[in-house]
């Protein structure tokens, strides 16, 4: 599993898919190894459909983690 900060989630309501640059994405046809930052605009949540733009890292700076402790 990729490290926290390589790491997005989604932040629409019930969603939660979480992005893991050492998966990928199949659905999307994104090969294991690609960082979020490198998905093209047109990626989506194979989940809900959300854009990019609806996706915090798990930690660092602008994160979900430090949302919670705000």
């Amino acid at each position: 599993m990729g490290k926290p900060e390589e790491m997005y989630q989604c932040q629409t309501v019930n969603c939660g898919c979480l992005y893991d640059p050492d998966r990928g994405d199949r659905r999307g046809k994104v090969p294991k190894g690609t960082q979020f930052k490198d998905l093209g605009e047109e990626w989506c949540c194979p989940v809900c459909g959300a854009g990019k733009r609806m996706f915090k890292p798990l930690a660092g700076p602008g994160s979900v983690k430090d949302e919670q402790s705000a």
